[in-house]
């Protein structure tokens, strides 16, 4: 299950007494020519992954694919053909629409705002930043050029690699 937490609830969250401290780390988004247009900071809970996300010069006004792949190579020289497919260690099928998926790299599409920014928070309740069936250190955040649709294999037909995030 992906849950979207808005950053007011996230803060509220954080500060009650008794929560503990998450572990974070925090990947720099780059584009097709290789600049550093965002980043993204992953926080391991006890129950997934919180991913907070803020990347500029993206197409705007769009809905956009946003997905952990499988490798931790993010060469622009290749449109980021270097991460690989999404993350799918359990052999499922692609997207939240077909019975027998997603995978645990899929997440869902995020909009990209007039002014070519995304900002969000997706919680991702399939992976792990270490350990589990689903661990994500080493593998990279990939932000796509169109939705996906959560249908169509082996990827969602989300088009270009706009923007990838190597997740340290």
């Amino acid at each position: 299950m992906h849950t979207m937490i808005r950053p007011a609830a996230l803060a509220l969250l954080l500060a009650l007494p008794g929560t503990p401290a998450l572990a974070e780390t925090t990947a720099n988004l780059v584009d097709q020519k290789g600049q550093a247009v965002g980043t993204a900071t992953f926080a391991d809970t006890p129950k997934g992954v919180l991913i907070q996300v803020e990347a500029k010069g993206l197409t705007p006004n769009t809905w956009v694919g946003f997905h952990i792949h499988e490798k931790g190579v993010c060469d622009p020289g290749n449109t980021f053909a270097s991460a690989g497919g999404h993350y799918n260690p359990t052999g499922a099928a692609h997207g939240y629409l077909d019975p027998k998926g997603p995978h645990a790299g899929d997440m869902p599409n995020q909009y990209v705002a007039e002014d070519g920014t995304l900002r969000a928070h997706v919680f991702n309740a399939m992976v792990r930043m270490e350990g589990g069936d689903a661990p994500i250190r080493g593998k990279s955040l990939m932000i796509h050029g169109h939705a996906d649709d959560y249908k169509s294999q082996p990827s969602g037909d989300a088009g270009d690699r706009q923007a990838c995030a190597v997740i340290k």
